[in-house]
């Protein structure tokens, strides 16, 4: 295993897999083991799918314990072997990564992995619960902001005109760059031609999706309350603003994005996500930062959410 680019939490996850095997008295690791390695791990990506997605985990274990008899080894050694459907499972979770072109391999994609294998007990179980390969895999880029796969191999840049300096943009993600669309026209409203970070803030909050937003929800920010704070730090201009009105960033949004940058190469991730963003708006902006300190929310409380989801 140490040859693959798997995150920590996908190696407890197998660690837990073998405990799983062993407390069954099994002699083997098969799909059902790992799939109680997911449950019993409770964190990252893809408990999060299996939320969304209204599954009762609880039910899935006695599911699965109701289906699989104990045996009767008594090895619970490190070196239980894979079954050809793990082995499998594990195969496609690799292939799932690629896909998408990550650069490892996390729990999402182990759960990905464990459907597409279909004929374990695994995937019947959590077929039975409502949940396919189909709306797992929307979720996981619903939740991650991941381009599907038939756009990754043609990435875009957003084209934005900065009013103070003309510099090369990361590579967005598609939610990102609707954020940051959509934060144009929260300037525009506002009858103001610069996007500030608050406009780019109050973009993110009312997309309502992505893997920043997935972060606040777990950390339970009153959207409402953050929004109506925000809005007050939004003041109307007395621009004339018409479809050919020049849209740029303000110095303090040029900041913002070059945090979110910041964050882009410190966790080696290919593409900027909402999380980047969300991150690089807390760290450059004391506005908004104490927008969400107010909710007892600060920037390492989001860090390690995003960590956490992201495994």
């Amino acid at each position: 295993m140490q040859g693959y680019n798997f995150t920590e939490r996908v190696r407890k996850v197998l660690a837990m897999a073998r405990e799983e095997s062993a407390r069954l008295h099994h002699e083997y690791v098969g799909t059902e083991h790992l799939l109680l390695g997911l449950v019993r791990e409770g964190e990252g990506v893809a408990a999060t799918i299996l939320q969304n997605l209204s599954v009762d985990v609880d039910e899935l274990e006695r599911l699965i314990n109701d289906t699989v008899k104990k045996g009767k080894s008594v090895h619970t050694g490190p070196d239980l072997p894979y079954t050809t459907r793990a082995k499998k499972v594990l195969e496609l979770a690799m292939a799932e990564a690629r896909e998408v072109n990550h650069s490892y391999v996390g729990t999402e994609h182990l759960l990905l992995g464990i459907l597409r294998e279909q004929k374990g007990i695994a995937a019947q179980v959590l077929g039975d619960a409502g949940v396919t390969t189909e709306n797992a895999r929307e979720e996981m880029l619903r939740i991650l902001g991941t381009d599907p796969p038939h756009n990754a191999a043609r990435p875009q840049v957003e084209k934005l005109r900065p009013t103070v300096t003309r510099r090369p943009l990361p590579r967005f993600m598609e939610r990102l760059r609707k954020v940051i669309a959509d934060s144009h026209k929260v300037a525009a409203d506002r009858q103001v031609t610069e996007v500030t970070p608050v406009h780019l803030m109050l973009a993110l909050l009312q997309h309502g999706e992505g893997m920043a937003n997935a972060a606040l929800d777990r950390l339970g920010l009153d959207y409402e309350a953050a929004v109506l704070a925000l809005n007050d730090l939004a003041p109307l201009g007395t621009a004339v603003i018409s479809p050919e009105t020049a849209m740029g960033l303000a110095p303090a949004g040029i900041a913002a994005l070059q945090a979110m940058e910041e964050v882009q190469r410190e966790w080696r991730a290919q593409y900027a996500g909402t999380q980047h963003l969300l991150i690089g708006l807390l760290a450059a902006s004391p506005e908004v930062a104490a927008v969400f300190s107010a909710q007892d929310v600060t920037l390492d409380d989001v860090r390690d959410e995003i960590r956490s989801i992201s495994g």
